[in-house]
């Protein structure tokens, strides 16, 4: 069975470049939101098995997001990514309600399902 996904960035461009990613890894991408607020809406007519949002958004940045997608009934897995490296964020990662992290040069498929298996 495939995970589902909703992508959340603001760039249309790396939406779709990770649509095609993860659709070739076996992903189901239900959505893709450009914001938080859509994102919040999609997840919650949705209920995606993972969100992947972008740390830099639009209104309120990834944090803020996965704290308040935790909030949510669905609470599904969120993983944040940046085309910055962790190092910049180390502080908020050690506190987030996300699963993890994953640079945007980093992105597939697999390494989406290590982080989710890291860290339960």
């Amino acid at each position: 069975m495939s995970l589902t996904i909703v992508i959340v960035d603001d760039h249309a461009g790396f939406r779709a470049f990770a649509r095609a990613l993860l659709e070739a890894d076996g992903f189901t991408v239900l959505a893709e939101a450009q914001d938080g607020a859509s994102a919040i809406e999609a997840c919650e007519r949705l209920d995606p098995d993972v969100v992947l949002v972008d740390i830099v958004l639009p209104g309120r940045d990834g944090f803020a997001l996965s704290a308040q997608l935790a909030q949510g009934s669905a609470r599904p897995a969120v993983v944040l990514t940046s085309s910055r490296p962790a190092t910049a964020y180390a502080r908020q990662l050690q506190t987030t309600t996300a699963r993890g992290f994953l640079p945007k040069e980093d992105l597939s498929g697999s390494a989406i399902r290590s982080v989710l298996e890291a860290r339960p």
